[in-house]
């Protein structure tokens, strides 16, 4: 299943290091059904780790101090002494590896050189988080060639921390835990506040995840992203000042919310509303979907995308049409923009027998609006970050 990504990977290993790797791991991406900015607001989150990976051939080398790191989709290279200290760099993906191995630099961890290729199934600015898996991936990797005893959610905090740190994004937790939890057919409900986390199965039988991508990224995505943060840290300053005996966000309501709206300010206001609304739909999502209530799963999709995109005012104009003329189509439950706004796909629940249907009515009416060719994404709910142990074949 994994050959189309993992063998053209070994090929560029040992074309440039004229040698075999050692091992070979893959780092998935995720979506999240429902839940979404909610991972930096003590909320909860209902995301999966998907059959979309980065695989990474890797070989130690300790003769030597130097990491050398190939970008086999970019075709670029870069690298590092591990003995010395670390800093942000131009290239962009290279910042979130070096923002793991800073953390992880420590005179009781003795690293040597490696050698490592990586590419990727993962659709680059399409919201499936290709940075969590490559932070988290080599995470995982240091943990498993120097023995660094990390637990699972260290991982995921080490790989939050390099976002934070060298690429200027204060993300959640949301996209690496779900890179590092993940289980095949298994949503995780994570609690963002206590990183406490539990798994509901995923039985959507008779139905697809599909996403369409818009294949735009407007560039306000990271200053977007800030910006939201501190509209939502305005708010939850008034909200507290009023009502200190509240100890997380989650637990203040809407009506304690409308009763300082006019010192919060219109904007503020409607993001807290958003949020609020939101952690409440992420619980009644778990519960739907382990009771196989699909339609009402469905429903609270589309309530999320009308949010997001009046509230939270993170969609823009080619994903409300995704969504707007996805939600016309038979056999379509429920529709939402995905990730951090901006751009990128939408989720979309549709029945199996229309998925066809579905993709080429709106494809085609995508098209005729944009003059941009969507492309389309069937995903299905996959393992965590994993060593490839089986036999491959070249």
């Amino acid at each position: 299943m994994h050959e189309q990504l993992i063998n053209p990977t070994i090929e560029k290993f040992k074309a440039k290091f004229k040698a075999e790797p050692e091992h070979i791991f893959l780092s998935p991406g995720r979506i999240n059904i429902i839940g979404e900015h909610v991972d930096y607001n003590d909320g909860f989150v209902l995301p999966a780790a998907i059959d979309k990976y980065i695989c990474f051939a890797v070989r130690r080398r300790p003769q030597t101090n130097v990491c050398t790191l190939i970008a086999k989709d970019l075709g670029e290279e870069y690298t590092f002494d591990v003995t010395m200290e670390v800093k942000p760099v131009q290239q962009m993906w290279a910042n979130y590896i070096l923002g793991v191995f800073s953390q992880l630099q420590k005179p009781e961890n003795p690293f040597c050189g490696m050698e490592i290729v990586f590419s990727s199934t993962i659709p680059m600015g399409s919201g499936l988080s290709s940075s969590a898996a490559l932070e988290c991936g080599f995470a995982y990797i240091l943990n498993e060639l120097f023995d660094l005893q990390l637990s699972k959610k260290e991982i995921a905090v080490i790989g939050q921390k390099s976002e934070h740190t060298f690429a200027g994004v204060q993300c959640g937790i949301m996209d690496q835990f779900a890179s590092v939890f993940g289980r095949e057919d298994k949503v995780i409900m994570l609690d963002c506040h206590s990183l406490e986390y539990q798994y509901f199965n995923a039985d959507l039988k008779g139905y697809s995840l599909l996403l369409f991508d818009s294949c735009v990224k407007h560039t306000h995505l990271t200053s977007g992203y800030n910006e939201r943060r501190k509209d939502v840290e305005n708010g939850k300053k008034v909200l507290w000042k009023k009502f200190p005996e509240i100890e997380k966000f989650r637990d203040f309501t809407v009506e304690m919310l409308d009763g300082v709206k006019e010192e919060m300010g219109s904007v503020s206001y409607k993001r807290c509303l958003y949020l609020l609304k939101e952690i409440q739909r992420v619980e009644m999502a778990a519960k739907a979907i382990s009771e196989g209530d699909v339609e009402y799963l469905g429903t609270l999709l589309t309530e999320t995308h009308a949010g997001l995109s009046t509230e939270y005012e993170v969609s823009c104009n080619e994903l409300d049409f995704l969504v707007e003329h996805a939600l016309k189509q038979k056999g379509v439950l429920g529709a939402r923009i995905m990730g951090g706004g901006f751009g990128g796909c939408s989720i979309n629940l549709i029945k199996e027998n229309k998925v066809e249907e579905v993709i080429s009515a709106v494809r085609e009416k995508y098209l005729e609006h944009f003059n941009i060719q969507m492309k389309v994404y069937q995903v299905k709910i996959s393992e965590g970050i994993k060593e490839y142990t089986n036999e491959y074949i070249i």
